[in-house]
C-alpha cells in the first residue's frame, strides 16, 4: 500500500519536552522501572493541587457548562482578565481584547497562525520554550532565535536581537519570567526591547504564564505596560500560578496601538470562531482564580514548597563538580550548565537517554529549548523535598560516572 506520510509542514516541528526520550521513559515504565520525571512542569503529579474554590465553583457550574459560548469566551471571565490587566498596569483592555483558550498554547499557535505568511521571521530566545519555535515553524514563518546570556543571568542580548532584525522579521517573543531559565527581566531590559519593536515596528509576544511564582520578594512588570504605542499580545492562564494545568484555561490580551491591526485582530477573530470555542468548564475557573485567595504566594514565600525545592535543587546541583546553575528567581525550572572540559557531550539527547536508563531519571536536554551547544539541561524543582535530593543524587551519580569514563 502507499505510504501515509506525515505532511512536510512538520519537517522543522519538534517538541522535545515531550519528545524521544520521553517515549524511552513510557517504555520503560511498561517494563516496571520507576521512573523519576524531571522533564515537565505538570503541577498535579507532584500532589500540587488547585485551590479548592476553584474545583468547588467548576463543580457548581458544570451543570450549566454543556453549550457553546461566545467564540472569545464568556464574558464575567474575560471580564475579570480586563481587571488583572488593571491590576498589572496594562492600558487600554476591554473585553473585546480578550480571548479566552485552551490553555495559553493555543492562543500562542493561532496567534502566529494569523500573523505570519511563508518566510516571515520572528524573533525568539535561546534558550527558548520550544512551542513558540515549532508554531513558528507550522505557520510558515523562520524562527529566528536571539541569545539570552547566561553570564548576566540570562538576561536577552539586545544587541543580539537588533544584529537580527531583518526586513522579514514581524514579532519577538518575550518570556517573562523564563522557562527554562527561571530569569526575570528587570524594567529596564524590557523598555529596550519595547523600543526594538517601536523602532521595527515588530509585534511583541509576551508569555507571563509564570507571572506570579516569583521567588525572593522579586516583582514582575508586565512589559505591554511599557508599551502603549506597541502592538503587545499578552499570554497567561491557570496552569502554573494555579496549579490548573489540565483545567486548559488561558487568555490572550491584545492591547497597545491596535488601529493599524485591524486586519490582523479580524484573523484572529477568525480563527477563534473555527475552534468554537474553548472549554466552557476551564472558562468558569477564571473569574474564581483571579478573585480568590493567591495560595501561589504561600508556595514561592521563604519556607513555602515551591521555595524549599528551588533552594535545595540549587543547593545540589552546585555541589557537584563541573556543574554550574544562575538561582532562578521566578519559575519552576533551573537550566544547569556542564563544564565541557569535564562533560565532552556531543549529543545531548544521548547524554539524557543514557542519565534515563542509567539512574532512571527523566530530564530534557538543553538543545531541545533550541540552545545551540549541547553543555545544559532543564531540571523541574516539583518533587517534594526528598524525592528531589533521591534525583538530584542520582544525576551526581551518574555525572561522576560519565567524568571518569570520559577523563583523559
Amino acid at each position: 500500500m502507499k505510504p501515509i506520510a506525515k505532511s512536510s509542514k512538520l519537517a522543522n516541528v519538534c517538541y522535545d519536552i515531550r519528545g524521544p526520550v520521553l517515549e524511552k521513559a513510557r517504555q520503560m515504565e511498561e517494563e516496571g522501572h520507576k521512573i523519576i520525571k524531571l522533564n515537565i512542569g505538570n503541577l498535579a503529579v507532584f500532589g500540587l493541587e488547585p485551590p479548592d474554590e476553584i474545583v468547588q465553583d467548576m463543580i457548581r457550574n458544570m451543570p450549566h457548562s454543556a453549550g457553546y459560548t461566545d467564540s472569545k469566551g464568556l464574558f464575567a471571565p474575560r471580564k475579570a482578565v480586563v481587571h488583572y490587566t488593571q491590576e498589572k498596569a496594562i492600558p487600554g483592555v476591554t473585553v473585546d481584547d480578550v480571548f479566552l483558550g485552551n490553555g495559553a498554547s493555543e492562543l500562542i499557535t493561532m496567534s502566529l497562525n494569523a500573523m505570519l505568511n511563508s518566510g516571515d521571521e520572528v524573533l525568539i530566545p535561546a534558550p527558548d520554550y520550544p512551542l513558540y519555535t515549532a508554531s513558528v515553524a507550522l505557520s510558515g514563518g523562520t524562527p529566528v532565535h536571539y541569545l539570552c546570556d547566561e553570564a548576566s543571568e540570562w538576561m536577552p542580548d539586545i544587541e543580539d536581537i537588533r544584529r537580527k532584525v531583518t526586513s522579514r522579521t514581524k514579532a519577538i517573543v518575550v518570556i517573562n519570567p523564563n522557562n527554562p531559565t527561571g530569569a526575570l527581566y528587570p524594567v529596564g531590559v524590557l523598555r529596550q526591547i519595547v523600543e526594538v519593536a517601536r523602532e521595527h515596528q515588530l509585534v511583541i509576544l509576551a508569555d507571563e504564564i509564570y507571572d506570579k511564582t516569583l521567588f525572593d520578594g522579586h516583582t514582575h512588570t508586565s512589559i505591554a505596560s511599557l508599551a502603549d504605542d506597541v502592538l503587545c499580545l499578552t499570554f497567561n492562564g491557570l496552569s502554573k500560578n494555579y496549579r490548573s494545568c489540565g483545567y486548559r484555561a488561558g487568555w490572550m490580551v491584545v492591547s497597545g496601538e491596535k488601529r493599524h491591526a485591524r486586519d490582523y485582530i479580524e484573523g484572529l477573530n477568525m480563527l477563534a470562531s473555527m475552534r468554537l470555542c474553548s472549554n466552557t468548564p476551564g472558562q468558569l475557573a477564571i473569574q474564581t482564580a483571579l478573585g480568590g485567595y493567591q495560595s501561589i504566594k504561600d508556595l514561592v514565600a521563604p519556607g513555602g514548597r515551591l521555595c524549599k525545592q528551588r533552594d535545595l535543587a540549587y543547593e545540589l546541583l552546585t555541589q557537584i563538580p563541573g556543574v554550574s546553575v544562575v538561582k532562578p528567581k521566578a519559575a519552576l525550572y533551573m537550566f544547569p550548565r556542564l563544564d565541557p572540559k569535564l562533560y565532552p557531550i556531543e549529543d545531548d539527547q544521548q547524554f539524557a537517554y543514557e542519565l534515563l536508563a542509567e539512574e532512571k531519571v527523566l530530564i530534557v536536554q538543553g538543545t531541545g529549548f533550541n540552545w545551540p551547544t549541547p553543555d545544559h539541561f532543564r531540571l523541574v524543582f516539583l518533587p517534594s523535598v526528598d524525592d528531589l535530593a533521591d534525583a538530584i543524587g542520582r544525576i551526581a551519580r551518574f555525572l561522576e560516572h560519565y567524568r571518569k569514563r570520559h577523563s583523559v
